[in-house]
Order: structure tokens, then C-alpha cells, then sequence
């Protein structure tokens, strides 16, 4: 497994969160890319690679999709807490 070469960027709040989840699924980027390609959200592994490390934005179609998907609220998603 590659560690994170770059410290994480300010561009979303649910990319650390993203990659936790995931992680603590036993999933890989694979996987969840596949996932959200059924799911109709065209993303690459360049792509997912930079959402979970915060350097690019995340749409509310990502949102949702990872949210579903990963079976974490989007609420923990952007703030790591339930309501």
C-alpha cells in the first residue's frame, strides 16, 4: 500500500473521511470506483485519488454516491459526526 506523499489539501471536507471509511471496509479505490460508476458518477483513479487527499472539490452527485455507497451519513461525511 503507497502512503500519501503530499500533507492533505483544503479543497473538501469528506475526502479523509472517504478514504477512512473505505479503508476500514477492506475496500479498494478499485472498488469504489466501480461502485460509484454503476451508480452513474464518472470518476477515475486520478480523480478519487485527489478527492480523498482534498485537493479537488466534490459534487453533491459524489456526495451522495459515496454516502450510499460506503453506508456513512453525509452528515459524517462533512462534519465526522451524527445528528
Amino acid at each position: 500500500m503507497r502512503l500519501r506523499s503530499q500533507p492533505l489539501g483544503s479543497k473538501n471536507l469528506v475526502g479523509a473521511r472517504v478514504e477512512s471509511a473505505r479503508k476500514s471496509q477492506g475496500m479498494k479505490q478499485k472498488e469504489l470506483l466501480a461502485q460509484l460508476q454503476v451508480r452513474g458518477v464518472d470518476l477515475n483513479a486520478s480523480g478519487l485519488s485527489k478527492l480523498e487527499g482534498q485537493l479537488r472539490f466534490v459534487t453533491d452527485v459524489e456526495l451522495l454516491a459515496l454516502s450510499d455507497i460506503l453506508n456513512v451519513s453525509v452528515d459524517w461525511l462533512l462534519t465526522g459526526k451524527e445528528r
